[in-house]
């Protein structure tokens, strides 16, 4: 019987242990696509939304306004200087001693009113004198008149000769001249002694009473200073002086309607009326001064007071408002920053108006159509991208809109 030799087993492996192999694979596989799924591709998606979210946050978000038509009426709140009417210092016109006064400070006195009696006895005697002299002098121009008048009828008689007859003419009236001067002596010396009486030139209260009962009364010509005696203020109407910025001098003022505060009437304003203007600028202060006059017949309002004066003043041509909270001041002059149809900012040079307080006015350098940028960076610039805001509308201010309670 043959044996056979052994055979070496074939070196293929077995189709369950092929089919076991390829399942890890696809598993492993299969767990690389979860792992990437979960752990990698989330990285990726929140870096690129991170991205995304750096980028929209590069573009800052702003709130813009449109620029509104300014006020034609802007109110001014200007300091006041309060002064009397009419307010004279009283003085004498002769000299003597004071005999009585009548009237003391804080008195209400009528026009031609008593104020105080001067005892001038020099000025009474010389008037005396002088009257007695006017009618020596009137009795002499009598006499030569008369005594002319016959020499004309003696000469036509050839009783006296002409050149008499000339000399009794001139001495006639060297005569009357005499007594002219004479009656002009008494006339000026009788109105000196009306000044020893002391009248009151208008309606007022007395301020101030400077002379006693037998004071020396000087009327400063004997060489001294003349005294003051009173000092009369017409307080029954006020005239208040105040200072307009150049900016609003060219308006029409006279006539303008204003008043006045004060403290003594607290929470009253006491109305008045421009009167009148200096009608030119002062070249030191750049203001045009103004007089209102405030009626003040109850007394109210002391002359020397310090008060404000509120005006109304109206433009011709009013320009656009602003908030003030759109203005960069840079070196270029006022800029407000603008948002153009790209969204970039566009920065404008403006120049301004009046001033409103929270508003301001812009005289030149922006449309009615601007998109101008509330509260803008410091450091915003041209062509810069902007996103601008949709939530609200900034087009609202709290300026009061007819420019109430401004700054002058």
């Amino acid at each position: 019987m043959s044996t056979q030799s052994p055979q070496s087993a074939p070196d293929v492996q077995p189709a369950p242990q092929r089919r076991s192999g390829a399942v890890r694979v696809v598993l492993i596989a299969a767990g690389f696509t979860v792992l990437l799924t979960v752990g990698i591709v989330p990285r990726l998606d929140a870096r690129a939304a991170l991205q995304q979210q750096t980028a929209a946050l590069a573009v800052p978000t702003v709130q813009v306004t449109l620029p509104t038509i300014a006020p034609p009426d802007q109110t001014l709140v200007l300091p006041g200087d309060i002064e009397a009417y009419q307010q004279t210092p009283i003085f004498a016109r002769t000299n003597g001693y004071l005999k009585a006064w009548y009237a003391d400070i804080g008195t209400h006195v009528k026009a031609g009113q008593l104020l105080a009696t001067i005892d001038a006895p020099e000025v009474d005697a010389a008037l005396r004198q002088a009257r007695a002299d006017e009618q020596q002098a009137q009795a002499n121009d009598q006499f030569a008149q008369v005594s002319a008048t016959r020499w004309q009828q003696l000469v036509q008689t050839h009783a006296v000769s002409q050149q008499d007859t000339d000399m009794k003419d001139s001495d006639a009236q060297a005569k009357h001249a005499a007594l002219l001067a004479a009656q002009s002596n008494v006339a000026r010396l009788a109105q000196m002694q009306s000044y020893e009486k002391v009248y009151a030139p208008f309606d007022g209260v007395i301020t101030a009473r400077n002379i006693d009962v037998g004071a020396l009364i000087d009327a400063g010509s004997v060489g001294g200073p003349a005294r003051e005696m009173f000092d009369l203020a017409q307080t029954g109407v006020l005239r208040v002086y105040a200072d307009v910025p150049q900016n609003n001098a060219s308006a029409s003022l006279d006539g303008t309607s204003a008043c006045l505060e004060v403290s003594q009437v607290a929470g009253t304003c006491l109305p008045g009326t421009v009167a009148r203007n200096a009608g030119a600028i002062n070249a030191v202060t750049r203001t045009l001064r103004i007089e209102v006059d405030v009626p003040n017949k109850d007394g109210a309002v002391l002359p020397g007071s310090y008060g404000q004066v509120r005006l109304s003043v109206k433009a011709a041509q009013p320009g656009l408002s602003l908030p003030v909270n759109t203005l960069l001041y840079r070196p270029e002059g006022l800029q407000v920053a603008t948002v153009d149809a790209e969204h970039k900012v566009l920065l404008k040079t403006i120049k301004p108006g009046r001033d409103f307080g929270t508003r301001i006015e812009v005289a030149s350098g922006l449309a009615a159509t601007d998109r101008v940028i509330l509260n803008p960076s410091d450091s915003i610039t041209n062509g810069q991208a902007v996103r601008v805001s949709t939530s609200a509308t900034a087009g609202s201010s709290t300026a009061p809109a007819n420019g109430a309670g401004s700054r002058s």
